[in-house]
């Protein structure tokens, strides 16, 4: 039973490269990538084991950190890898230890599951100048790597209840986008924490040696600088930990095949809710639609939840740049926002899927549909647009800049929505489905989803030179003329663009409204 599990979990891989070629481009590119990776830790290993002290230090705290990265990214991710799912087996009379040991061995199919095992094999050879290290590191190998992937199951396993609901999937998906936007400031802000506390890493791997996080890993080391009655105590932590792991995930493993999770009942609606806010009209339909969508999809709501990041981003970046953080945010914010919430709307008919029938088969005139998207999402964007142009540049005692700022803000929103009324009524791509995580990549989607994005910048920055040229004269210059310019410039061109991209992209999607409908339905 357990080589009937493996084989399946290879026969589900081959068959989803198979689907696309783009999906097996990606699994090389991304094992290519993991391998360098894995060269380089390789290599830093066998450098540090010249001194057992340092090398120890190191394995613990990147073997502790491996521990919690399993935990914790199947379930923020809502899931990482569930082909080989507990509750698909609820059916079938699988005896329980076999299908344990077959979905434990079937996590090491895939890349994550094979770099922890060559990593783990790799510390392990590292111990090379001492006999009893390395032969104490091989033989706790099994017990590292199976550490990892059963940690991995169990919480997945005691999230599967939650992960049942929609709306702890798009809450952990939204999450997710934290510490994707705030890469850089986490990065730079650990490095100068390793180069300000590197008498304080030895204490911490100290520390961490005697949890179950970081036993399995100080073993190796203790034995290589003498320590062997701390090694015993550590093994027998480590096997411990396993053992309560393995019985965690047996006991939920049995409650999931017992109890599968089900979807929870869906909500009753209560009058007609935002259609009541609308006009009564098509335009007033879809803007009432589309804005029930902003406020309960994860795939638009994430665009919200990177606004306030931004300001994080951008003070980081004035910083390290020798800028004054003051200026920097009062001249970039508004522009920026303006900018990912004008393209916000680029993919709406990718979104829609086959729910875009729904516009077909009532008739809806292409002109309405473009109109209404862009009113729901000017009703949220326009507000945030305001606040991200005033008051930083007011807060900090700029207000000089409040009406170029403004200018090309509301000029970089209206363009933006304009060239998306156009480009989602005659270009789709691959997006994740409803209900799937908001960050999800679907396979074959990178290539054409870069080519509209890159289009759609470069034309949204064309469009805004006539905005941007009166906008830095203002600034440079410290120019009330030029500012009120800029402003008046802003709005003009911005509706203009706005009206001709609602009107260009309701002739296209008049023409092409069914072509549009077989496009999302197989983009899945």
């Amino acid at each position: 039973m357990v080589a009937h599990l493996l084989r399946l979990k290879l026969l589900l891989l081959r068959n989803s490269l198979k689907r696309s070629p783009w999906q097996l481009v990606g699994i090389i590119l991304g094992g290519l990538y993991a391998l360098s990776l894995l060269v380089v830790l390789a290599g830093a290993l066998f450098v540090f084991g010249a001194d057992p002290a340092l090398a120890r230090t190191a394995v613990i705290l990147a073997g502790s950190t491996a521990v919690v990265a399993w935990a914790v990214i199947p379930v923020a991710s809502s899931g990482l890898d569930l082909t080989l799912d507990p509750a698909r087996f609820t059916t079938y009379a699988v005896p329980v230890p076999q299908l344990l040991a077959g979905l434990a061995a079937g996590g090491l199919i895939g890349i994550p599951g094979a770099v922890t095992l060559l990593a783990v094999l790799a510390q392990a050879a590292s111990w090379y100048r001492s006999p009893a290290a390395l032969a104490a590191a091989l033989v706790l190998s099994a017990v590292a790597v199976f550490t990892c992937l059963i940690a991995a199951r169990v919480a997945v396993a005691a999230a599967v209840s939650l992960t049942g609901s929609r709306r702890f999937r798009e809450f952990t998906g939204l999450l997710m986008i934290i510490p994707l936007v705030l890469l850089g400031p986490i990065i730079a802000g650990v490095a100068d924490g390793i180069r300000a506390g590197a008498e304080f890493l030895p204490g911490l791997a100290e520390v961490l040696s005697w949890t179950p996080l970081g036993a399995v890993w100080a073993v190796p080391g203790d034995i290589a600088i003498g320590h062997y009655g701390a090694a015993a105590a550590k093994t027998l932590i480590s096997a411990a930990f396993l053992a309560l792991l393995v019985l965690a995930w047996k006991t939920l493993l049995l409650r999931a095949l017992v109890r599968p999770p089900q979807a929870g009942a869906g909500r009753k609606a209560a009058g007609l809710g935002l259609l009541a806010r609308f006009p009564a009209t098509p335009t007033g339909a879809v803007a009432a639609r589309s804005l029930i969508y902003w406020l309960r999809d994860p795939r638009y709501s994430a665009s919200l939840l990177i606004l306030p990041l931004l300001v994080v981003v951008l003070l980081f970046a004035g910083n390290n740049a020798g800028a004054e953080a003051g200026l920097m945010v009062p001249l970039a914010l508004g522009p920026l926002v303006a900018f990912m919430l004008g393209f916000s709307i680029s993919a709406d008919v990718s979104y829609d899927s086959t729910a875009f029938a729904l516009h077909l088969a009532t008739g809806v005139s292409g002109r309405a549909d473009r109109a209404g998207r862009a009113l729901a999402c000017a009703v949220l964007s326009v507000p945030a647009v305001l606040a991200a142009a005033v008051l930083p540049a007011a807060l900090t005692g700029h207000a000089d800049l409040i009406a170029p700022v403004l200018g090309v803000s509301l000029a970089a929103l209206m363009i933006g929505l304009g060239v998306s009324s156009a480009v989602s009524a005659r270009y789709t791509y691959n997006v994740p489905l409803p209900g799937e995580n908001a960050f999800k990549t679907p396979p074959g989607s990178t290539g054409r989803a870069l080519l509209v994005q890159g289009a759609f910048s470069l034309v949204t920055f064309a469009l805004l030179v006539p905005v941007l040229v009166p906008g830095v004269l203002a600034v440079v210059l410290e120019s009330t003329l030029w500012g009120v310019v800029t402003l008046l410039a802003g709005l003009l061109l911005g509706a203009a663009v706005l009206i001709l991209g609602i009107r260009l992209g309701g002739r296209w999607l008049d023409a092409r409204g069914p072509e549009l409908l077989q496009q999302v339905s197989i983009n899945k």
